[in-house]
């Protein structure tokens, strides 16, 4: 599990599988413990799950096998923590918040990143890949 942490930035590389995924979790509760920012972990790690989640299980498989990489990049300046999946896909994330159904199994990734960031987006790296990121506020959730 390659990765490199800062004092403001961190990253790993997401093994293409579910433990995988766990990893990611783990290592972004771990690397905001680290960096005092604990109070954002639940929602952090919610965050890169769902984008490691959908990296791993809508890119990777359409990807060249030598093109496989799927990676996480953690990033936090004064008032905000940004969190990026980088990974081999071409297409951009589907988003479809009023055509899920609040009981369906898939569907509802971004609809969550949506409610818990304050912003979120996407990056095509042309010829091939994306980076899907969101931002967080480092200050205590204003959910109930």
């Amino acid at each position: 599990m390659p990765l490199s942490v800062h004092h403001t930035s961190a990253a790993l590389r997401i093994v293409a599988s579910e433990e995988g995924v766990a990893q990611a979790r783990a290592f972004t509760e771990d690397t905001l413990r680290d960096w005092s920012l604990g109070h954002r972990g639940d929602d952090a790690a919610l965050v890169v799950t769902e984008l490691a989640a959908n990296a791993v299980v809508h890119a990777v498989p359409r990807a060249p096998a030598d093109a496989s990489e799927v990676w996480l990049d953690l990033t936090r300046d004064a008032g905000h923590l940004t969190l990026a999946v980088s990974d081999p896909g071409d297409a951009p994330p589907v988003y479809a918040p009023h055509g899920t159904c609040a009981l369906e199994e898939h569907g509802r990734g971004l609809f969550i990143v949506d409610a818990l960031c304050e912003e979120w987006g996407w990056t095509p790296h042309p010829p091939a890949g994306k980076t899907v990121w969101a931002r967080l506020s480092t200050t205590s959730s204003s959910l109930p």
